[in-house]
């Protein structure tokens, strides 16, 4: 019998799931056995995953799953170098030169497990079966917003943290606070580009800037064919990059843009792929996280901040994890063939990239 075994998160400031416990219950209807550990940080309470008559295991205790179990969850797991000998599903980050994939690679390779990436989850016509860019993009373009408000009272750089929401309303209330104390003390009214903003990531970013009545340039692959840089971005407020680091896409924001003439004072990097050799804002380092969202990556008048949180859809984990289970589900319930389909083809792209390392 399948067994998928749905672990708790134990990235700091991870509060979603990637299945609810209505999925459970349809998961279970089709024969799969179902675990769930418990959390203590998840934002969907226990007492709906109990009532679906699952298994119920300890926090952390995937370690000791039965070699079958199929472990999933969303962001990849602590940095070790104990081997890995279970299938996994989650978001690896492995496949795209990062720093840190050839160790994961090496870890599966060592325990005999296998990677079946989030990310790599495709249909036929290689389109994602499920994303979490929306809410990725609509947490991406609200902290460039507050990273804007809080520059403009001297905050340097803030905000300090980024929070947890109840939900899209509380959010888009925090940000009208926001942005009316900064025009209340003299700020003009910051104007915005999204680029990727025919996607779903770019979507998202949009409709949050929108529902603060900012004026937004829209760019998606026809503004940006000709290859970059994009002078354009410099004269906009925040520019929010929704575009995946990938072979071919054109940088556009040059380093050259630090101390250049420029309006530009927040970049809200969604996409934040600062590992790869891609990436298209090569301006920052490293990642940021909620305790530490920003880096100061120009000094100045403005100065230049960047936004890299690479769980920006937490800010609103309850409307994030409902949104993706939905679209993840149908592929979960053909588990039982996973050697094949939409799993087959997740796991041909472990086995190319683990082949290299």
């Amino acid at each position: 019998m399948t067994h998928l075994w749905v672990r708790a998160e134990q990235r700091q400031n991870e509060q979603r799931v990637g299945i609810t416990p209505d999925g459970v219950r349809a998961l279970m209807a089709a024969g799969i056995k179902v675990t769930v550990e418990r959390s203590s940080c998840r934002a969907m309470p226990l007492d709906g995953f109990l009532a679906t008559g699952c298994n119920i295991a300890e926090e952390g205790s995937w370690v000791q799953a039965p070699d079958e179990a199929i472990v999933f969850g969303l962001k990849e797991l602590p940095e070790e170098d104990t081997p890995l000998r279970h299938r996994h599903i989650m978001f690896g980050h492995a496949f795209k030169g990062q720093a840190d994939g050839p160790t994961l690679l090496r870890r599966f390779k060592a325990g005999g497990g296998a990677l079946y990436d989030l990310e790599y989850l495709v249909a036929e016509d290689g389109r994602r079966v499920a994303a979490f860019g929306y809410w990725a993009g609509f947490a991406g373009a609200a902290v460039g917003l507050k990273t804007w408000a809080a520059q403009q009272a001297g905050d340097i750089p803030g905000p300090a943290s980024v929070g947890v929401y109840a939900g899209r309303d509380a959010l888009v209330a925090d940000l009208q606070s926001d942005l009316s104390a900064a025009l209340a003390n003299g700020a003009d009214k910051p104007n915005a580009i999204v680029i990727g903003a025919l996607g779903r990531v770019g979507t998202g970013a949009c409709d949050c800037l929108a529902a603060l009545g900012l004026e937004v340039t829209k760019w998606d692959m026809a503004e940006t064919a000709q290859g970059g840089p994009f002078p354009e971005i410099l004269n906009h407020s925040i520019f929010v990059n929704c575009i995946l680091a990938q072979p071919g896409v054109p940088v556009f924001v040059p380093k050259s843009a630090l101390t250049s003439d420029r309006r530009l004072s927040v970049v809200a990097d969604v996409a934040c792929d600062p590992n790869s050799d891609y990436n298209p804002v090569p301006i920052y380092s490293h990642s940021t996280t909620f305790d530490a969202p920003l880096i100061r990556a120009a000094q100045g008048n403005p100065p230049l901040d960047v936004m890299a949180i690479d769980n920006l859809p937490s800010m609103l984990p309850i409307e994030s994890s409902e949104d993706y289970a939905a679209q993840l589900l149908p592929s979960l319930l053909t588990l039982n063939q996973i050697d094949s389909g939409v799993w087959g083809r997740a796991k041909a792209t472990f086995d190319e990239h683990a082949a290299k390392v």
